[in-house]
């Protein structure tokens, strides 16, 4: 497709699936900050700022190039697809610094102090909420290369890993 982004290379794939099943598994545990405690919450999200810093560099030659041709012809799922990352940026970034705002565990063990607001929590909540709908569309969006890439750096060396071990012999 002429109109549509270059694909990515090898390592980079990689690297992105590698980032992105991390991403998954941090914000699976702080969507449920009850469960894990406040603390590990708290920490674990302020950690994968670092993470979500990578993907968006790793995306960043698509980012540009999006930019530069929205308004020209692209292709709708590659509209789709950048409109809802703009709006998973917006709403994160609600996200993270209502949740600095109101933060009980890390800001405190730093010594830092804010005062606590309804607004900031009644935020948080919502642009969470908010948050992870977008990201059911994101996943749902990017299932096509999930599968593919799942199955092309998972399942098939672990298939051709088991398909090229020698049987044991049974004779004896």
């Amino acid at each position: 497709m002429a109109n549509e982004p270059t694909k990515t290379s090898t390592p980079q794939t990689k690297t992105k699936l590698v980032l992105d099943i991390l991403i998954f598994i941090v914000f699976l545990v702080a969507m449920d900050p009850h469960s894990s405690g406040i603390a590990i919450h708290e920490w674990l999200t302020l950690a994968s700022l670092a993470a979500l810093t990578l993907h968006l560099l790793l995306s960043w030659d698509w980012i540009v190039e999006i930019t530069q041709r929205f308004f020209k012809k692209i292709g709708t799922q590659t509209r789709i697809n950048y409109v809802l990352n703009w709006l998973l940026f917006i709403f994160g970034t609600l996200v993270m610094v209502s949740g600095i705002l109101i933060s009980e565990a890390a800001l405190p063990s730093l010594g830092i102090r804010l005062p606590q607001g309804f607004f900031w929590r009644r935020l948080h909540d919502m642009s969470a909420n908010l948050v992870l709908l977008l990201l059911g569309l994101h996943t749902a969006l990017h299932w096509s290369w999930i599968v593919k890439t799942f199955d092309r750096y998972i399942f098939q060396p672990i298939a051709a890993k088991f398909s090229t071990s020698k049987p044991k012999d049974v004779s004896a």
